[in-house]
């Protein structure tokens, strides 16, 4: 293991989640499966613990700021960390039981994960910039104030709990294109509740892959070291670099990263 290496490439996953929201998670896992040959199940549980700092950090600043909505926050968290628990739960049983290969099953999963975060956000991208006057139907939204409204974000939320607890991906992702469906909220809002909720699910998710005994904190000190820095000088580059065409990138490079870790691996 080159542990001078690692935090240079964290470093400049930082940077690109800062440039573009894209989950660190999509690439530091494969990146630890690829580069660094760490077994699936010790990648997904270090990376988990790496994520939890970032989200936890930018959940507070926003919450002294009130740019999120407690509420959203609240009943998808109520979901997802039971849904995460469950997911690691999961993992327990495999790796007990030795019934099934767990880092076959992982690899697969993470890359079936990347993959959907990948054609989502490329099927969203492409939508704005060849058809931005396309007026598709709205989906419902769901109103915390009704009961049926707070079971479906519940549910929502604990699928989506458990697909993180499962493969570390997607717990800024998929939930961000949940909030921009399904709930009502502003620009600031929703990049907010976003990381709040995830800071939330990773916190139980960690303690969670804590207790399988996977982490492995030689991984996890030299990722913070190079995504927090990575990540504030990100930001800070955002309003330079052209979005679309970065983003476009990105996803293109996540979709042969899941092909060569559910194809190939």
């Amino acid at each position: 293991m080159d542990y001078l290496l690692l935090p240079i490439l964290s470093f400049l996953v930082g940077i690109i989640v800062g440039l573009t929201g894209i989950g660190g998670a999509s690439l530091i896992t494969p990146m630890l499966i690829f580069v660094f040959q760490v077994p699936p199940a010790i990648a997904v549980s270090s990376d988990v613990v790496a994520a939890t700092l970032m989200k936890v950090i930018g959940g507070i600043k926003h919450w002294k700021q009130q740019t999120l909505d407690l509420q959203v926050v609240k009943w998808l968290a109520w979901g997802s960390v039971p849904g995460s628990l469950i997911g690691v739960g999961i993992l327990y049983l495999i790796k007990r039981t030795g019934t099934f290969n767990l880092d076959y099953i992982l690899l697969r999963a993470i890359g079936l994960m990347i993959l959907l975060v990948a054609l989502l956000g490329l099927t969203q991208l492409l939508l704005k910039i060849f058809a931005p006057k396309l007026n598709l139907p709205a989906p419902p939204k769901f109103d915390l104030n009704t009961k049926v409204g707070r079971i479906l974000t519940l549910s929502v939320g604990a699928v989506l709990g458990c697909l993180v607890g499962l493969t570390s991906v997607s717990s800024g992702s998929m939930f961000a294109i949940v909030l921009i469906t399904f709930f009502p909220l502003d620009s600031q809002k929703l990049v907010g509740t976003d990381i709040s909720q995830a800071a939330i699910l990773l916190i139980f998710t960690s303690l969670g892959h804590l207790w399988l005994g996977t982490v492995n904190w030689s991984l996890v000190l030299p990722i913070w070291l190079g995504t927090v820095p990575g990540v504030l000088l990100g930001a800070q580059l955002c309003k330079l670099i052209p979005q679309r065409a970065l983003r476009f990138a990105i996803y293109l490079i996540l979709v042969g990263v899941s092909w060569k870790l559910v194809y190939q691996a």
